[in-house]
């Protein structure tokens, strides 16, 4: 195979121009994103350009206390996205923690399953197999996540009058919200089993993509990117399947009543 073709400053300004010709399409046509766009590029050049000097010291002292810190870093921030996702949020601290919960369960598990089990680093902890393994875990359970917790309590919001109705013709709780729960199931993992589906045919999926371009063969590529989407499948699905259930704990008392006011702010 062969080196890794270095780009240059020049070589990511002429990519910056495409998104400076969109943005300058976008004021003419007065779609109102002009500034969005503009502020995005500016953040995803600093924020990537930050993030590539941490992870070259990081890769480069291999601390576990330092990657730890990152580890916790990147779990609150995702935590974070989840409930400002939310169209209805969710009230006081509980609705952070249980996002976060989600995801231990479902990224930080299965990554150290992975390492553990699977991939066999030496040190288990070694960053350049932790770190992005658990931030391409993080990103896609993030979104499932996102988009379950958000169709349950929107349809459960929309169809209180429902839920109530059954309770009092004699169902349980869990009964009575089994058919949200379901659909907002479905909803959460429809992202990963379109992407699952479409994999080597429709499209390249991205770690795939960088080890090739990075000079990997592409079988051992395929292989990673194999693992990759089995990982996120699984974390997605058991994450979604967590939050769900806390969620629909917390919207019933202790004597099974529909209690909103426990669960979402005013």
């Amino acid at each position: 195979m062969s080196e890794l073709i270095r780009l240059s400053a020049v070589d990511l300004s002429l990519a910056a121009l495409l998104v400076l010709a969109l943005a300058a399409l976008a004021a003419r046509m007065q779609l109102g994103v002009t500034t969005q766009l503009l502020v995005a590029g500016a953040r995803t050049t600093a924020q990537l350009m930050l993030v590539g000097l941490i992870l070259k010291w990081v890769f480069e002292t291999a601390a576990l206390p330092w990657i730890a810190l990152i580890m916790l870093v990147m779990l609150t921030v995702a935590a974070w996205e989840v409930l400002s996702r939310q169209q209805r949020k969710l009230k006081g601290w509980w609705g952070f923690a249980v996002g976060a919960f989600a995801m231990f369960v479902s990224s930080f598990l299965i990554t150290l399953l992975a390492l553990h089990a699977i991939i066999q680093p030496q040190p288990w902890y070694q960053p350049q197999y932790l770190i992005p393994l658990l931030g391409m875990l993080l990103g896609n359970t993030m979104n499932g996540i996102a988009l379950g917790m958000d169709r349950l309590v929107q349809t459960a919001w929309q169809q209180r009058a429902v839920i109530e109705q059954r309770l009092m013709l004699g169902q349980t709780a869990t009964e009575a919200i089994r058919d949200i729960r379901r659909d907002s199931m479905r909803a959460g993992m429809i992202p990963i089993i379109n992407a699952m589906a479409a994999a080597g045919i429709v499209s390249l999926p991205g770690m795939m993509t960088g080890q090739i371009l990075a000079g990997s063969a592409p079988v051992e590529a395929v292989k990673y990117q194999i693992l990759i989407m089995f990982l996120i499948t699984a974390g997605t699905g058991f994450g979604v399947i967590t939050v769900l259930h806390l969620i629909a704990l917390r919207m019933f008392d202790k004597r099974q009543r529909l209690r909103f006011d426990l669960l979402l702010k005013q």
